[in-house]
């Protein structure tokens, strides 16, 4: 007799005890912890499995790529020996011509001129302004600017009344511009009646620069309210 007939004969004989009648309520309880187990289990060795395949994968993928191509690096920009300018853009030309005053100094003559004010949406209706500085022959340096903060740059009346003050150790003169026909303007210092030197804009002949002799009147502060007057001698200011 061979293995297999033994194992026959042995599935032949009853059995020494009979089978008890299983707990199937013990069985379920027992079947429902396992499955919880198991589900958390399985819900925690399935991630760790997923992370290994993926790392296998990326790891079995890079080892398959080819090392990159070296990428080509731009030509290097040609160098220059050049300096680099590092100067301030230039300043706007005057508009119009610039005024001497005959008034020299070590800087040069004192000068004025109008120069453009572009600041459209802060002042809409001013678009110049005048400038106080210096001229030594072909060189213009200015020293001193104002303009009209208020309302139009031409309206009837005295603007931009500036100077009497030091600049570069050098006393910009009292002055300013008046829009209209005015023929002559004055002020009163200590008492004394000073007038002003006038000459027409070449932009605008209906505004007329003015300054006063720094001597005459050597800062603002001494000035009385300024009064224009027409060719007439007719007062146009109160």
């Amino acid at each position: 007799m061979n293995d297999l007939d033994d194992f026959r004969a042995a599935l032949r004989q009853p059995p020494d005890e009979p089978f008890a009648e299983p707990d199937l309520a013990e069985i379920m309880a027992g079947g429902t912890r396992i499955r919880r187990r198991r589900r958390v289990l399985t819900t925690t060795a399935g991630i760790a499995a997923a992370a290994a395949v993926v790392l296998v994968v990326v790891f079995a993928v890079q080892l398959r790529q080819p090392p990159p191509a070296p990428v080509a690096q731009p030509p290097a920009p040609p160098t220059s020996s050049a300096p680099v300018s590092t100067s301030a853009p230039p300043e706007r030309p005057p508009l119009g011509d610039v005024v001497g005053t005959g008034i020299q100094t070590k800087a040069g003559e004192i000068v004025f001129f109008a120069r453009v004010v572009d600041e459209p949406q802060i002042l809409p209706d001013i678009h110049f302004g005048l400038v106080a500085g210096f001229r030594s022959g072909s060189s213009l340096q200015a020293a001193l600017a104002t303009n009209e903060v208020r309302g139009s740059d031409r309206s009837f009346g005295f603007h931009a009344t500036d100077g009497g003050e030091l600049i570069s150790d050098q006393l910009i003169p009292v002055f300013g511009y008046f829009a209209g026909p005015a023929a002559r303007i004055t002020t009163t210092v200590h008492g004394k009646t000073v007038e002003a030197t006038l000459t027409k804009w070449t932009e605008d002949p209906n505004v007329v620069f003015f300054w006063f002799d720094p001597v005459a009147v050597p800062d603002s502060a001494s000035l009385t309210p300024l009064i224009a007057y027409d060719p007439d001698g007719k007062r146009l200011t109160k």
